[in-house]
């Protein structure tokens, strides 16, 4: 239960969180990597939550979204998806919207 509690902490303070593997100037895998970059590229600045670093938070995470894989983008505590979601959500022009909806640029 304590990890449900941690995430929803780490979402809360955070406008822009991102559970990924690796760390922002070190993904470790290229979905992760891509997430970043799209963020990045839009100068959107983002909290970036290393789920290799603890067992019990990269299980913990895909039960609390319900979702399977990371990474997952969470906007003002609005679980946006996964890699293809952001990524195509970025290419139409959709995320700029999101996030300047959401006063985040």
């Amino acid at each position: 239960m304590e990890i449900k509690e941690s995430i929803k902490k780490t979402i809360s303070e955070n406008d822009v969180c991102l559970f990924m593997k690796g760390t922002p100037d070190s993904p470790q895998c290229g979905f992760s990597m891509a997430v970043s970059n799209v963020l990045k590229h839009m100068n959107v600045s983002f909290k970036g939550v290393n789920v290799l670093e603890d067992e019990n938070l990269r299980k913990g995470i895909k039960e609390f979204s319900d979702w399977p894989t990371i990474p997952q983008l969470y906007v003002k505590g609005e679980f946006i998806g996964g890699c293809d979601i952001v990524k195509e959500m970025f290419e139409k022009g959709e995320l700029k919207k999101l996030f300047e909806k959401k006063k985040i640029i």
